[in-house]
């Protein structure tokens, strides 16, 4: 089952920050980061984000099991890179008959993964310690967000674990009209890809409902809405945001000492 519910410890101190100061400390950690390719400055925030996660009251259970797909995924891109990337600069560090590993593409294959997890990884911590209810009300009240946008989105947030169950529905009903791929490779992709287009297609009409409703109570009228939950935006949110972009900083600082600065642009 798709949990996208909050699962930090209720005490925890970067976790009790404004919604929107987490996200936009999030944002200028991640952009900042974007500006280099080279491994040191992405690894050193990698550090910097796990050695924080006690205050954000995550384990680090918990976030492995949230990141798990984003793990995966960086294996997956950095075999793929050092196996069949065209630079293949610098001293050799490994051949095997058609396997041929340099530093160069070494390199380069490290500086990509550690910098898509040290982008991926903020996003994940923010909404794993953040109400979804939480940030709608702040993002209309600190960020200024359009009402119809936020709670919008927070309706399609809550939707997400619908997701799952109904690919679960879908095939149990498919195999129980016979259609069942077996054991062929080739039927099981064919089979995926009809799964998948029955989901969108359900998922896009209930997006629509889903706007006629708002529409009906009156969320594109422009007029001024009152919130529930007050979101306050104090000097600790402010801190939060400098926090993150100073250590950014101080990452590429670090990387542009040491020599390894590669900019992404030039």
């Amino acid at each position: 089952m798709i949990n996208l519910e909050p699962v930090a410890a209720p005490g925890a101190p970067l976790a009790r920050r404004n919604p929107v100061a987490k996200l936009a400390a999030a944002m200028v950690f991640t952009l900042i980061l974007v500006a280099t390719l080279d491994p040191v400055a992405p690894a050193v925030a990698i550090a910097v984000e796990l050695a924080v996660l006690p205050l954000f009251g995550v384990r680090y259970r918990v976030l492995a099991r949230r990141a798990w797909p984003l793990l995966a995924g960086a294996v997956g891109i950095l075999v793929t890179l050092v196996l069949f990337a065209a630079d293949r600069s610098g001293p050799v560090l490994l051949q095997a008959g058609p396997v041929l590993v340099t530093e160069g593409v070494l390199v380069t294959a490290l500086g990509l993964v550690l910098r898509m997890l040290a982008v991926a990884l903020p996003g994940i911590v923010v909404f794993a310690t953040t109400d979804p209810t939480d940030l709608a009300d702040a993002l209309i009240q600190n960020a200024k967000a359009p009402a119809r946008f936020a709670i919008g989105a927070l309706a399609a947030f809550r939707m997400v674990p619908l997701l799952e169950q109904e690919w679960r529905m879908i095939s149990m009903a498919r195999r129980a009209r016979g259609v069942d791929a077996g054991r062929n490779p080739v039927a099981k992709l064919r089979l995926f890809g009809s799964t998948a287009f029955t989901l969108l297609v359900g998922a896009i009409r209930r997006g629509t409902r889903l706007a006629v409703a708002m529409d009906a109570r009156g969320f594109d009228a422009g007029t001024p809405r009152t919130v529930a939950r007050r979101q306050r935006f104090v000097l600790a949110d402010t801190l939060l945001i400098i926090g993150a972009a100073l250590t950014a900083g101080a990452a590429l600082t670090l990387s542009v000492l040491l020599g390894t600065f590669r900019p992404l642009i030039g």
